[in-house]
């Protein structure tokens, strides 16, 4: 199959300081074509700056985009929707609900491709957005029903969602998780003068809807002498990092290291006591998924996205409630066995349910079911 992949800022992840999106599109990407389909990955130009046109077996086309809080994934998404209409694609996969809003110009312009959204998350509840963004994007969530071919879900809790509200059927394939293997080196640990299993850890962008101020504000009544590292990179809108540092500064326990991928990630999660995640909304948390494969509890808000993947190998709080998120944080320092035990719980279910390979089944399945519906009605 000839397949396009239109809506992340660019691949690897690393080279764009991606979120789930990226990484989701990375690793499905990767194995389609290892699987012998020809791969193109629609990239940003600033997130491109080799101009490389090939990664892991996969085409990269590189369009303009103008950085910009409101405009840039829509216009990139514009472009690269127009390059596509060209290329005779069997598939054309749009990943969110912003770029599925320009989902029906292949419909109508290339009626011989196949066209896919997948819905990663409800993002008109990002804080990060204004009214009008907000209503485009509540707007884009109609359009992930509606335009395409097919729908995916990331989550249950998404697809309950797309039934409840638009009486449509989605498909579900989750987010995904490599389970590492093999013991992980701590060097680059010390380079960050941490020690193993002595920190928390936060893993996320540093946008409002994470949350990681009410995780510093919990975190600094409680009486240890593990510390909170944060890892993650800023967005456009630099008033929460400014208060995250400010915060920092009263806790000297507190450590932001900015965005981290490669080597540095995997020892950040392979040797952390635990993970925090506080975040008010999600789709299908990669941070969350990460953290499970490498056998780490995770202390979450207790958002239905969250408590779908947990399975009982986590503990929740209250979203927002800093009390009853400082009381968990303070037993669960001092009980080391349960931290062990919930983590062995969480590896078990990473490897049973959110496998890449998988999910790179599935979704090479729901793709062959469209082409062959499309062949059956041009045989009819």
């Amino acid at each position: 199959m000839r397949i396009a992949m239109i809506g992340a800022k660019g691949v690897p992840a690393s080279m764009a300081a991606g979120g789930g999106v990226e990484r989701h599109v990375e690793e499905v990407s990767r194995r389609l074509a290892e699987r012998g389909h020809d791969v193109t990955v629609y990239v940003r130009s600033h997130y491109n700056p080799e101009r490389r046109t090939s990664w892991n077996k996969c085409r990269l086309v590189t369009l303009p985009a103008w950085r910009h809080q409101y405009f840039e994934t829509i216009i990139h998404v514009a472009f690269s929707t127009v390059h596509a209409l060209f290329q005779r694609y069997d598939v054309i996969h749009f990943h969110g609900v912003g770029p599925s809003t320009i989902a029906w110009v292949p419909r109508v312009f290339a009626p011989r491709s196949r066209v896919v959204v997948t819905f990663h998350s409800r993002d008109q509840f990002h804080e990060k957005w204004n009214v009008i963004a907000r209503a485009y994007l509540a707007w884009g969530e109609w359009t992930a029903v509606r335009f395409p071919h097919k729908t995916i879900a990331v989550s249950h809790v998404i697809q309950q969602f797309c039934r409840r509200m638009y009486g449509v059927e989605t498909t579900y394939i989750p987010n995904g998780v490599t389970v590492p293997h093999g013991s992980i080196g701590t060097d680059r640990l010390a380079e960050m003068g941490l020690q193993p299993n002595e920190y928390l850890l936060g893993l996320g962008r540093l946008v409002p809807q994470k949350a990681f101020d009410v995780a510093l504000e919990a975190f600094r009544d409680v009486k240890t002498d593990l510390r909170f590292v944060i890892a993650g990179a800023p967005s456009y809108d630099m008033t929460l990092v400014n208060r995250l540092n400010a915060l920092a500064k009263l806790d000297p326990r507190v450590r932001l290291v900015g965005y981290r991928s490669g080597e540095d990630l995997k020892q950040l999660l392979a040797h952390c006591y635990a993970v925090i995640n506080p975040s008010r909304t999600e789709g299908l948390s990669m941070s969350v998924l990460e953290a499970m494969a490498n056998e780490k509890v995770v202390v979450m808000s207790d958002i239905p996205e969250n408590l779908e993947i947990i399975d009982h190998a986590g503990i929740s709080f209250p979203t927002d409630d800093r009390d009853a998120l400082r009381n968990i944080l303070a037993w669960l320092v001092q009980d080391p066995a349960l931290v062990r035990e919930r983590g062995r719980r969480a590896r078990e279910i990473a490897l049973r349910l959110y496998s890449w390979d998988s999910i790179v089944e599935k979704t090479e399945r729901l793709y062959e079911s469209l082409l062959r519906s499309r062949k059956s009605r041009i045989t009819r």
